[in-house]
């Protein structure tokens, strides 16, 4: 039984004895007229919204209830005999069996944008979809847009393609949120329109959400180390949010103590791990098909995870070209190793509209490399095949650093001050 189905429900049957109250002092036949209607409209709901047994249920006792208004009409004389007040009784007494119907599931809606972030929400998801006798749950990969440096949309992207096959994906024009009033909403966008790279569809900013549901429910989209940079700590999700869900008690109490004010709303933040360190954790090579040229690029040998992150390309924009050469450079010639080179998603999104001025060269690098095929170049939203797959870490300091360190191998931070011409 879906739970909006039963509320809206509840509702025409406030409003059926509202209008009720009424009946004395208004046309007579229109009243009962316009209450056999609303409960044929119930009628319906139930047969939409409700299991075949359970909708067969109420309408049984719909059905009767109808029957006897429909007889009440026949005649002026039925109506003024109508018994308001056992038909407001029987109403009742449905009403206190639907509110307290067992068979209502919760309905669960899981707000994705970037598929390669898909991780932080993943293992919540799981332990939704799998209760499917209390929970209804949906995944909708929702719109968002690369901005251009005024920050104003420059293109549009919708990733739903992109998601795991056993991942079922319910369309964002096909569930209408203000319809439906999900009872928990999970999102692991927290900037709303303060991302100067991106921006999810207004629609889906945390304060339009939480006008829908009792229930939002931030999950970060990154781990960390022992620390949180304070701005994590006060962004609209982080704010707007019923809940947050925090990988550690330690970085909770960092989380409470930067909250804006300083003092957060009691049980607001909840440290119960972080669904990506669940991933890391659990995926197995098998897990993951590989493309038949990158099967070949490995053949046999230990594999290096190249990671390059946003935060050190900004901090390093002058540098970062070189860096890459250099590195190609070396781990070409290389017979004993394969390197898996996997820069962050939103990468040329990112120099765009913030280092545009290094972005044609590092393109350039970039279609190098694809084009020499001898490394694998890894665009996809699968970062846990990667960590899973390879042998090692190499590349920047990153939240990806911290899922892999969980794995046991081994981590080398790159530095941008050794660059060899």
């Amino acid at each position: 039984m879906k739970r909006h189905i039963r509320n809206q429900i509840l509702n025409i049957m406030v409003s059926v004895k509202k209008g009720l109250a009424y009946f004395q002092v208004s046309n007579k036949y229109i009243v009962l007229k316009k209450c056999i209607q609303a409960l044929q409209a119930v009628e319906q709901l139930c047969q939409s919204g409700f299991s075949k047994t359970r909708a067969d249920y109420y309408n049984q006792d719909f059905s009767v209830i109808i029957d006897k208004l429909s007889r009440q009409l026949t005649t002026q004389q039925n109506i003024d005999k109508f018994d308001c007040d056992a038909f407001i009784k029987s109403l009742d007494i449905i009403s206190a069996r639907l509110s307290n119907d067992k068979e209502v599931k919760k309905e669960i809606i899981f707000l994705p944008y970037k598929a390669s972030m898909w991780d932080s929400l993943e293992s919540i998801w799981q332990a939704a979809a799998d209760d499917k006798e209390n929970c209804d749950a949906y995944v909708i990969p929702i719109p968002y847009c690369d901005r251009n440096p005024d920050g104003s949309a420059a293109q549009w992207h919708c990733e739903a393609d992109q998601f795991p096959s056993y991942v079922p994906i319910t369309d964002y024009r096909e569930y209408d949120i203000a319809k439906h009033r999900p009872d928990v909403i999970y999102i692991h966008n927290p900037y709303d329109g303060y991302n100067r790279v991106t921006s999810v569809d207004s629609n889906y900013y945390s304060s339009e959400l939480k006008k829908y549901t009792n229930m939002l429910v931030y999950v970060p989209y990154f781990v960390v180390g022992d620390t949180i940079e304070a701005h994590f700590c006060q962004t609209p999700a982080v704010i707007n949010a019923d809940r947050v869900i925090i990988q550690s008690e330690e970085i909770k109490r960092q989380y409470e103590a930067y909250y804006p004010g300083g003092n957060p709303p009691k049980g607001k933040f909840l440290a119960l791990g972080s669904p990506k360190f669940d991933k890391v954790l659990s995926s197995k090579k098998e897990d993951f098909v590989l493309p038949d040229n990158w099967g070949k690029i490995i053949n046999g040998r230990k594999i290096i995870l190249y990671n390059t992150s946003l935060a050190a390309m900004l901090e390093n924009a002058d540098k970062v070209n070189a860096k890459l050469r250099y590195v190609f450079s070396v781990f070409k010639e290389r017979k004993d190793v394969a390197l898996w080179w996997r820069p962050h998603p939103l990468m040329k999104a990112t120099m765009e509209s913030m280092r545009p001025e290094i972005l044609q060269e590092y393109k350039q690098i970039e279609q190098a490399y694809i084009n020499e095929g001898w490394g694998i170049y890894d665009d996809t939203a699968e970062l846990d095949r990667a960590i899973t797959w390879s042998d090692a870490y190499y590349g920047d300091m990153s939240s990806v650093v911290w899922l892999y360190k969980v794995t046991g191998k081994l981590v080398f931070l790159l530095s941008y001050n050794s660059i060899v011409d």
